[in-house]
C-alpha cells in the first residue's frame, strides 16, 4: 500500500526525563500511520501539534523559562527521529529526543502515556547512503544528535561494510544529550552508539569531558591519524549552523563528501509558508533559495551558502 505524508494521530507510549533539560518521547502509530512511518529515513522529521497542552506545575518550570512559558503557541513544532522500531503486532514506535527551551517543549513534558497528539509527517528528505563508501563519520553538535543516532542504527542494520564513527560535541559535559560511560582502557564513550558497536568520540569546548576543543578539531585529529582515502569517506552532520559551516569547511579541505542537516523555523513543514529558506548555489554557482522543510533538511555541504 502506497503511503505519503499526511496528518495522523499518535499515542504517547512514554515520555521521561533523561537529564535536567533533556527528555525522551516515544510515540506509537498503528494502521495507515504505522505504514507511513515504518520506512522513514534518518534525517526526516515530523511536526507535532502542541497548542492544546497546558503548562506543568510552577515548581517544574525553571526560573529562566518563567516569562517564556506563558507565550501562546500557534504553530506546530518539528522534531527529527532518534529511532524507529516496528513491534510484533505491526505498530510503529518513533523515538524523539527534545530539549526544554521554550513554551512548546515545556508543555511537551506534560505528555503522559496514553495521551493522543496530532502529527504531520513523515516530512523532508533523508540522508543518502552511497554504497561505494567505506567510512561514515557522524558529527553531532548539541541537539543535532537524534538524526545521527537514527542514521547509525540504519547503517549498522543495512550496510555492514561501512565503518561508522560517531563524534559528539557540546559546550560542556552537562550539555551532551547522551549517556556517558567510562572504560578504564578506552576512556569515555557514548552508550547510545556503543550499544550499536559504533566507535564514538566526545569533544567539549571547556574540556569537561573527552577532547578539549571543538568537535570539528576532534574530527580533523581522527582524519589525520587514520588518513583514509577521501573517496571512501562520507561525513554526515547535524547541529548548530556555525558548527555545520566548520564541518563543511573541514570536509572541503580534506576533499571528503559531506551531507548536512539544516535547521530552520518550519511553520508548516510542507513548503506552503515559505518561511524556512536556505541559501544555496545552483548549477551556475548563482545564489538561489531552497526550502528546508521540502528540499531539505538534508543538503550537500558544497551547495550551502553559509553566512
Amino acid at each position: 500500500m502506497k503511503t505519503t505524508k499526511s496528518v495522523y494521530e499518535a499515542m504517547v507510549f512514554a515520555n521521561y526525563a533523561l537529564a535536567e533539560r533533556f527528555f525522551h518521547l516515544t510515540l506509537e502509530f498503528d494502521g495507515k500511520a504505522a505504514a507511513a512511518f515504518k520506512d522513514t529515513l534518518p534525517g526526516q522529521f515530523l511536526e507535532i501539534d502542541l497548542t492544546t497542552l497546558g503548562l506543568p506545575h510552577t515548581d517544574k518550570i525553571a526560573d529562566d523559562l518563567a516569562d517564556r512559558a506563558t507565550r501562546q503557541i500557534i504553530l506546530r513544532r518539528p522534531f527529527s527521529f532518534r529511532d524507529i522500531t516496528v513491534t510484533e503486532n505491526g505498530k510503529v514506535r518513533v523515538e524523539i529526543l527534545y530539549c526544554v527551551l521554550g513554551p512548546a517543549t515545556l508543555r511537551m513534558t506534560t505528555l503522559a502515556e496514553g495521551d493522543k497528539v496530532s502529527v504531520i509527517g513523515p516530512l523532508g528528505n533523508g540522508f543518502s547512503i552511497a554504497k561505494d563508501k567505506k567510512i561514515a563519520l557522524l558529527v553531532a553538535g548539541g541537539m543535532g544528535a537524534p538524526p545521527l543516532q537514527h542514521l547509525a542504527a540504519h547503517l549498522k542494520a543495512g550496510y555492514e561494510d561501512i565503518h561508522v564513527v560517531a563524534f559528539a560535541g557540546a559546550q560542556s559535559y552537562n550539555a551532551l544529550p547522551f549517556t556517558l560511560l567510562i572504560d578504564n582502557e578506552e576512556g569515555l564513550f557514548l552508550q547510545e552508539f556503543s550499544r550499536l558497536r559504533v566507535e564514538s568520540h566526545i569533544a567539549t569546548d571547556d574540556g569537561s569531558a573527552g577532547f578539549h576543543g571543538y568537535v570539528t578539531d576532534c574530527v580533523e585529529k581522527w582524519l589525520k591519524e587514520h588518513n583514509p582515502d577521501p573517496s571512501d569517506v562520507m561525513i554526515y552532520t547535524c547541529g548548530p549552523e556555525p558548527m555545520l559551516a566548520s564541518v563543511s569547511k573541514l570536509a572541503s579541505a580534506h576533499n571528503v563528501q559531506c551531507q548536512v542537516s539544516m535547521e530552520r523555523m518550519m511553520a508548516c513543514g510542507i513548503g506552503l509558508c515559505q518561511s524556512c529558506v536556505v541559501p544555496v548555489k545552483d548549477e551556475g554557482s548563482e545564489e538561489v533559495y531552497r526550502l528546508c522543510c521540502k528540499d531539505g533538511p538534508i543538503f550537500n555541504s558544497k551547495d550551502i551558502i553559509f553566512e
